[in-house]
């Protein structure tokens, strides 16, 4: 019935964060994220992933 199916999403909880920047800083991570072909998220998500540890 399902033999297209190639993979299954498995849900986890996800928190939500809001941050206010100023129009320079939104600027230049809208114009990253442009040039980079990514989401505003998985920018910020490997951002916070490559701090170390403490």
């Amino acid at each position: 019935m399902y033999r297209n199916l190639q993979h299954v999403a498995i849900m986890t909880s996800k928190e939500s964060v809001n941050i206010r920047l100023p129009k320079h800083e939104k600027e230049k991570l809208d114009r990253y994220c442009k040039l980079v072909g990514r989401s505003q998220t998985d920018v910020i998500r490997e951002f916070i992933r490559s701090l170390p540890e403490r």
